[in-house]
């Protein structure tokens, strides 16, 4: 009988499946649904947000690593992207734009836990209207997709 640390050690040193590889129409089916966020009119800056914040909260190593430096290319500072888990404590730091983004991206990446409240729903449809609100839910489907694509094959940051 193998005891739970050691079989956690063998689960997480074991080589995983690429499924790139092993079922490529699966995953190319993922590059429609990515092209169209990124054409979808929501901003560099909210699309990266929305992708850094999920995978965050996810702990996708990979989609972190990927995301933030999108996230610099694109001009984002290393403050904003620190400082990114701890939003809600930083006053002016993030326009209320974003904490309404962000918000809605916590809460539909953990809907799990209780849903989309009606708070986070009002605040982001007055900030962005019905349509944007759409397309930043579709964003945040995306990237849980990918994270849990990530996780659960444990891909890993380029230069680890």
């Amino acid at each position: 009988m193998v005891c739970l640390s050691q079989q956690k050690k063998h689960i997480t040193m074991s080589n995983r499946i690429n499924i790139q590889q092993l079922q490529p129409e699966a995953y190319k089916a993922m590059f429609p649904l990515e092209n169209y966020v990124r054409t979808s009119g929501l901003s560099a800056t909210h699309r990266e947000l929305i992708k850094i914040r999920a995978s965050q909260i996810n702990g996708c190593a990979f989609c972190i690593n990927m995301h933030t430096a999108d996230a610099r290319k694109n001009g984002e500072t290393e403050q904003r992207i620190y400082l990114l888990n701890a939003w809600r404590e930083v006053n002016g730091l993030y326009t209320e734009e974003e904490r309404a983004l962000l918000a809605l991206t916590e809460e539909v990446t953990l809907i799990h836990q209780h849903g989309v409240s009606n708070e986070t729903y009002e605040k982001a449809i007055s900030a962005f209207g019905e349509e944007g609100v759409a397309k930043i839910i579709v964003a945040i489907m995306a990237i849980n997709a990918w994270n849990r694509m990530a996780i659960a094959t444990q891909m890993q940051p380029e230069g680890v």
